[in-house]
């Protein structure tokens, strides 16, 4: 079983801040984000999973000034400074095809997996925040098709320019005064329809060959996306069938791409509260959502739909509104959970506000039966895990459900190799121009 933590770099969850005993500066605190990231190492996490925005959340005011998450830290300065406090754990960073130019994000990850020694990610977003585009000088977001489009382009420059280099390129001769061998340097000469890319990288090539391609989308172009180019795909499976039916439909997609579906690993959410039976889990959940205030609630909802949810019925059940250019899954997954549970639109919103993705909530043990069931069922390789609040919650976990886990022989007591590669079990990337 491979383990990631979603960290946001905190909590996913709306109210986690509130929650006793938290950290409420905890975004902004080296201090406690070096300790959550020891934590994890301690629980034998796969990697910490940075999640990123490039706008201030668009919702409204009376909604927007109770959000924890309405700035943090850029990913690409924290995580190299993480690095430095763990030797083991995955660094995993969002960062955008939308806005930022391939060549920075292929030199910055580049650099972060040398400075890490080989334990870089990078999950693949298209960013759909029209708030972020305005930050871009662009007057409106980009149309959902185009933006996979340019993703899927976009990816090729990036890999293409980590191949600038052979792995032996720098020679270092110091009698003879060369420092690199030129016949093992590669000019990308990059043209296509969103990009013209000259190359090659100014830094050598990474020490995994190319750090770890993620990617999080769930549409239909999202998972054509991740067939042709992720390794690793953190998604969201209601159930356990559900989880099923995405794992064949993504090896399926590889397959027919030419890629062995041995070389993915998939990792569904999971929002996972311990306590010491399974109505006190539901007591702490209970209690979290509660702190969730209703103006959050319905902006969570709205930026799900792409839609005003102010303006519908609170207590009539969610009707059909049109689509945007917002993300596709939030607003499939709003619609199951609706639908899953009957629930009327304050209750979706409420939901949504909190965290609206798949939980588990037990004890030790019914949390580890249930993670052992979508392991050996096929549903999935592992799990993002989610931290309804730390540092209480990533204890609980760590100290209380990896044991468990260990002890059933499903998760590691210890790293198997030095890179977050070895780790997933990933073969290390061919040199597309070098043999």
């Amino acid at each position: 079983m491979h383990l990631g933590a979603f960290m946001r770099p905190v909590s996913i969850h709306t109210a986690w801040w509130r929650y006793p005993g938290g950290y409420p500066d905890a975004n902004f605190s080296l201090e406690h984000l070096a300790s959550f990231a020891k934590t994890l190492e301690r629980g034998c996490f796969d990697a910490f999973f940075m999640a990123d925005h490039l706008a201030v959340l668009n919702m409204p005011m009376d909604a927007l000034k109770r959000s924890a998450t309405v700035t943090s830290f850029d990913p690409l300065t924290l995580l190299p400074a993480l690095s430095m406090v763990t030797k083991h754990l995955g660094l995993i960073a969002t960062a955008s095809t939308t806005f930022e130019p391939p060549y920075l994000i292929a030199r910055r990850f580049a650099s972060l997996d040398h400075i890490s020694g080989g334990r870089a990610g990078w999950n693949v977003v298209t960013t759909s925040n029209p708030e972020a585009a305005l930050n871009f000088g662009m007057s409106d977001e980009m149309e959902h098709g185009e933006r996979y489009r340019r993703a899927r382009e976009f990816v090729d420059v990036v890999t293409g320019l980590w191949d600038s280099w052979a792995d032996d390129a720098f020679i270092r001769d110091v009698e003879s005064g060369n420092f690199f061998d030129p016949a093992k340097m590669h000019v990308l000469d990059h043209e296509g329809e969103f990009f013209s890319v000259r190359g090659p990288l100014n830094i050598a090539r990474p020490v995994q060959g190319w750090p770890v391609v993620v990617q999080a989308g769930s549409s239909d172009a999202g998972r054509q996306l991740a067939a042709e180019t992720a390794e690793l795909i953190f998604t969201v499976a209601v159930t356990r069938e559900a989880g099923q039916a995405f794992r064949s439909d993504i090896h399926a997609r590889m397959e027919r791409s030419g890629r062995n579906p041995a070389h993915m690993k998939i990792l569904p959410a999971a929002l996972v509260v311990v306590a010491d039976s399974v109505e006190k889990a539901r007591e702490r959940r209970a209690h979290l959502d509660s702190l969730v205030n209703s103006d959050s609630a319905i902006a969570a909802l709205s930026i799900a739909l792409g839609h005003d949810a102010s303006k519908l019925d609170p207590d009539g059940p969610l009707p059909e509104v049109p689509e945007s250019n917002q993300s596709r899954s939030g607003r499939e997954r709003a619609y199951a959970l609706a639908r899953r549970e009957n629930l009327t639109v304050r209750q979706v919103a409420q939901r949504l506000g909190g965290f609206g993705g798949p939980s588990i909530l037990g004890t030790p043990e019914t949390i580890a039966d249930e993670m052992e069931d979508w392991l050996t069922s096929g549903a999935c390789d592992g799990f993002i895990v989610m931290f309804p609040y730390l540092p209480a919650g990533l204890e609980d976990f760590v100290y209380r459900v990896v044991p468990e886990l260990q002890r059933r022989g499903i998760l590691r007591r210890a790293y198997e190799g030095r890179t977050l590669r070895e780790n997933l079990g990933l073969p290390r990337p061919a040199n597309r121009f070098f043999s």
